[in-house]
């Protein structure tokens, strides 16, 4: 169950990801950071499904934090944005919950699936 909810909120997230990436690029003249963001942005969602099909669990765990890294990254990037002005407050804010959110799902499954291994 957890693991459709990561996927299905991954997905949209990197759906977000390439209209802000778009915004930033047509209407923001913005190229590097923007780029940067829509690489992380996109892959959390592409690790996820990957780990779908993870030959074994410590494969699909690994592939589950490497997606945390990027959704980490992908905070950090909209950080930088924000506070170069490229984003507004209200656009940072949304989105950045959004992250959030992703982190603390990934934390709480790699945490039980990594307890549920070393039990």
């Amino acid at each position: 169950m957890k693991n459709s909810i990561i996927q299905e909120k991954s997905k949209k997230f990197a759906i977000r990801i390439i209209h802000c990436y778009k915004h930033l690029v047509d209407n923001k003249k913005e190229f590097v950071i923007s780029k940067q963001l829509l690489r992380s942005g996109t892959s959390i969602g592409a690790l996820v499904a990957e780990s779908r099909f993870a030959q074994s669990d410590k494969d699909f765990i690994n592939k589950l934090y490497i997606a945390l890294k990027e959704a980490n990254e992908s905070l950090y990037w909209l950080e930088l944005l924000y506070e170069t002005n490229f984003l507004t407050k209200e656009e940072y804010v949304s989105i950045s919950e959004d992250s959030d959110e992703l982190i603390k799902l990934l934390v709480s499954i790699t945490k039980t699936l990594k307890s549920k291994i070393n039990s």
